[in-house]
């Protein structure tokens, strides 16, 4: 995925009107006493506009497309698949700010084993949307459970949110911690080995 930006690997589901969007931005510096057709600010509604396109390039895609191509495993084979560190981008809804921090995802394959490189997409999709984090903890789970039949799902998130960073109560340091469990990993001892096993291979945790 090299050199190719978010919105290259999600289909674009077209629903993105720049034009608005620029326009929308000429008001807002307008309304916060900047001259939008400054030499400052010409550029400025065209960037934004772009900068949304990407931010937003999941809304209206389904993640389900990327579980399409699932392989057969034969016999439900009870192991653990464990995905740790995706990079997660996404936008508060609340006030349109960023947050980032990584996903860990978990799962328990039924019969049918998804390519290592889907489970970023569906994160990657479902972020690229107007969200709150803890849906989207839900929303990542729920499409890998129904998506590939998984006996068990676990999502677990961290992130630090620019709403909380950057105004209101302005702690830099805050990150926020969110989890999201389905079937076998709903139940609380199968829940605590995947999250004994999540901490044991932290690299932070063992110097790495």
């Amino acid at each position: 995925m090299t050199g190719s930006t978010r919105s290259d690997r999600i289909q674009v589901g077209g629903r993105i009107d720049q034009q608005r969007i620029a326009a929308a931005v000429r008001e807002l510096l307008s309304a916060i006493g900047e001259d939008p057709d400054g030499d400052a600010f010409a550029e400025t509604p065209r960037r934004v506009a772009e900068s949304y396109a990407e931010f937003f390039a999941g809304v209206g895609v389904d993640p389900m497309s990327h579980l399409r191509d699932t392989m057969p495993i034969g016999e439900a084979s009870g192991e653990l698949v464990l995905l740790r560190d995706i990079s997660l981008r996404s936008v508060c809804e609340h006030h349109l700010l960023p947050f980032r921090g990584r996903v860990h995802v978990a799962y328990r394959p039924g019969r049918r084993v998804a390519g290592l490189g889907s489970i970023p997409r569906v994160v990657e999709t479902l972020a690229a949307r107007p969200q709150l984090q803890e849906r989207l903890g839900e929303q990542i789970a729920e499409t890998l459970e129904t998506g590939l039949g998984a006996e068990g799902v676990l999502v677990v998130i961290e992130a630090s949110h620019g709403c909380v960073s950057d105004r209101g109560a302005q702690q830099a340091e805050a990150r926020v911690i969110s989890m999201a469990s389905r079937g076998a990993f709903a139940q609380p001892l199968e829940r605590a080995e995947v999250l004994a096993l999540l901490k044991a291979s932290d690299p932070a945790r063992n110097g790495q």
